[in-house]
């Protein structure tokens, strides 16, 4: 199948420019480019589409190109915003533009033979002085064309008309990057989401009128989950691709949670299977959908492209461990980041060691009280890290992990956490 063609059919096509001249282009070796703001040191899930549209362009032969955004980053981009952005000191975009470059080398080649490349606009932008903007660059632009652009309309609309100049020339500086890469890197290309029409075609439009020739642009839709949602936010917070900023575990999680509704289209867009695999899951999960296997293999997939093998071992581990309660080989800190979601509380040390087990869980809180948490210990139903407990089993002090914490589980699935707090 042909790449444009895929891309149609994974649902990763949302406008082109010109879409006879970009299947003949793409025929042979073209070089095309992807935007990347620099506003935080990790990217986040929801760049995955973008990321993983460029690595079908490069498994498919052609140059890519992926630009942070060092100047533009200083500006910000008016394009589904409400407000404008907080700016960012020069140190702080070098700072996250290094931890983007780690994130990409993950999923793109920067080092086989059809490398890619990344690039930081504010390489051509940091000697440009106002009167060369204004003259070279910004000259090339119609307000009213501006203002017709769809960004820049529904900003307008969303602040009452608070957006100021300095957001407003964000076109204009991305329209000029496009120009940059068509004279430097020979790019006839940029991809992006469905909100950077207007940018794209920007640049399109001003490779057009200042060299005569075709530039072109392709956009894919915003991923949305079936709510309505914005894909990569778990629990109103962002999926990082930064295993520091967002643990192994939680992000293996966050794809095996994956509704029904949505994880065929996920597949498609993330996955590198072939379209014939992914029917084949779909048809799985339609006959047995309680096994939720396209979820398991979009996590592993997923999971193992951003963290690797190692990274992969760690979130399925960490995954038996929740479910399972087995806490061997796992160190307080895991625990933690396993566990940061059930009951927990905090007792003093010497309210935990050499106490009954069941003792200890009422007065944590985990039982009403210590008849009942007795009762569940004598039926077989009180674990702790991982192993059942009769009501004559203490508490030792070996059983607390790294000396401060401890997994207590009432039947299969109920979890509390034990912390010992401060002496």
């Amino acid at each position: 199948m042909k790449l444009l063609d895929e891309l149609k059919a994974r649902g990763l096509v949302e406008a082109m420019t010109a879409p006879d001249e970009i299947e003949k282009a793409l025929e042979k070796p073209t070089t095309v480019y992807c935007g990347f703001d620099p506003s935080a040191r990790s990217l986040q899930a929801g760049n995955l589409v973008s990321i993983m549209v460029l690595r079908r362009f490069q498994m498919a032969g052609h140059k890519v190109i992926a630009l942070v955004g060092g100047a533009t980053g200083l500006i910000g981009d008016p394009s589904g915003k409400s407000a404008e952005r907080n700016m960012l000191t020069v140190e702080q975009v070098e700072e996250n533009k290094r931890g983007i470059r780690e994130n990409l080398s993950r999923i793109l080649d920067f080092d086989g033979p059809n490398p890619a490349i990344m690039v930081d606009n504010y390489d051509w932008y940091r000697g440009m002085s106002a009167i060369e903007f204004l003259r070279d660059i910004a000259v090339n632009f119609r307000v009213p064309q501006m203002l017709a652009k769809e960004s820049v309309k529904k900003r307008l609309e969303a602040s009452e008309g608070a957006l100021t100049f300095t957001e407003f020339s964000y076109q204009i500086l991305q329209g000029n990057d496009f120009l940059h890469l068509w004279d430097n890197f020979g790019c006839r290309m940029e991809v992006g989401g469905a909100d950077q029409w207007g940018n794209i075609t920007a640049g399109t439009d001003l490779v057009h009128r200042m060299r005569g020739e075709s530039a072109f642009g392709l956009t894919f839709p915003l991923l949305l989950d079936s709510t309505g949602k914005k894909f990569g936010k778990s629990e109103g917070n962002a999926l990082f691709l930064n295993g520091e900023m967002t643990s192994v575990y939680d992000w293996y999680q966050y794809f095996l949670r994956a509704a029904d509704a949505d994880v065929i289209r996920y597949l498609k867009v993330f996955s590198m299977r072939s379209l014939e695999e992914i029917a084949e899951l779909e048809a799985q999960m339609k006959a047995n959908p309680e096994a939720r296997i396209p979820q398991k293999a979009l996590a592993e997939e997923l999971t193992r492209l951003v963290h690797g093998e190692a990274g992969l071992k760690t979130a399925l581990g960490a995954t038996q461990t929740l479910f399972g309660g087995d806490v061997a080989g796992k160190s307080a800190d895991e625990l933690e980041v396993i566990f940061k979601d059930v009951k927990s509380a905090s007792l003093p040390v010497s309210e935990i060691v050499g106490k009954p087990v069941f003792a200890v869980a009422a007065a944590a809180g985990m039982f009403k009280s210590n008849g009942e948490a007795r009762r569940m210990a004598q039926q077989g139903g009180l674990s702790l890290n991982g192993a059942k407990v009769d009501d004559k089993r203490a508490f030792a002090e070996g059983d607390l992990i790294d000396g401060r914490i401890a997994l207590l589980k009432q039947g299969k699935k109920n979890n509390f956490l034990l912390r010992v707090s401060e002496k």
